[in-house]
């Protein structure tokens, strides 16, 4: 074996009913998951946050880089930056930037400029896509591997019992100004984490799911 290379670990034997049921409680689980826009705020602690980045910093990515960065924030004053930032955005889009075709596809989830969520929930996690690493090395398959790991970063919120929403202003670079990142990295995604308020609802548009025929083929 190359010096290279060490053991795999991790992979105990497992029968193919014990593969079943596991899927089986993930799929179920991951049925339960919602996007939201009404969140409680209740305080959830740092550690809930470190630990769930933690996990979505183990996703597969290009050459084993890592090209990403998490900035999580719970400071008020930083969380009103950033709303007053990304409602600006976000007028600029339901104002004339975006197209007609687009509002109507947003239409049913309700949506407009107000980002009040922004403050309320208790953290709000910013993801940046590092283009190069800080010593100037090219990164490959850069959000590729981001999206693999902000997708693992929801799953474990989700299974920790707290809700998200993944809210895209664009552009988003009042993100990198206010977070103190460097121009090499492009924020890609603000996630929005905490406790679903009592009162909150999801637009039944929202639960409407394609069949496994319209997403999937498969070849046996």
């Amino acid at each position: 074996m190359s010096e290279a290379h060490v053991p795999l670990t991790g992979y105990p034997p497992v029968t193919d009913a014990q593969m079943s049921n596991r899927t089986q409680d993930m799929l179920k689980l991951l049925l339960t998951r919602r996007t939201i826009r009404d969140f409680a705020d209740t305080p959830v602690p740092r550690e809930i946050i470190e630990t769930a980045i933690r996990a979505a910093a183990t996703a597969p990515n290009g050459a084993n880089q890592q090209p990403w960065h998490f900035a999580a924030i719970s400071n008020p004053d930083m969380k009103r930056r950033i709303r007053i930032a990304a409602e600006e955005e976000e007028r600029a889009f339901y104002g004339g930037r975006a197209s007609d075709e687009w509002l109507d596809a947003l239409t049913p989830l309700g949506t407009d400029a107000s980002k009040p969520f922004l403050e309320t929930a208790p953290w709000l996690i910013a993801i940046f896509a590092q283009k190069k690493s800080p010593e100037g090395e090219k990164h490959y398959y850069v959000t590729e591997s981001v999206g693999i790991a902000i997708g693992m970063l929801i799953t474990t919120l989700h299974a920790a019992g707290l809700a998200t929403l993944t809210h895209t202003p664009a552009p988003m670079n009042f993100l990198r100004d206010i977070c103190g990142r460097p121009i090499t990295e492009k924020p890609l995604v603000l996630l929005v984490v905490g406790h679903p308020a009592r009162d909150a609802t999801v637009p039944a548009h929202a639960l409407e799911k394609k069949s496994f025929d319209e997403i999937a083929k498969v070849w046996e």
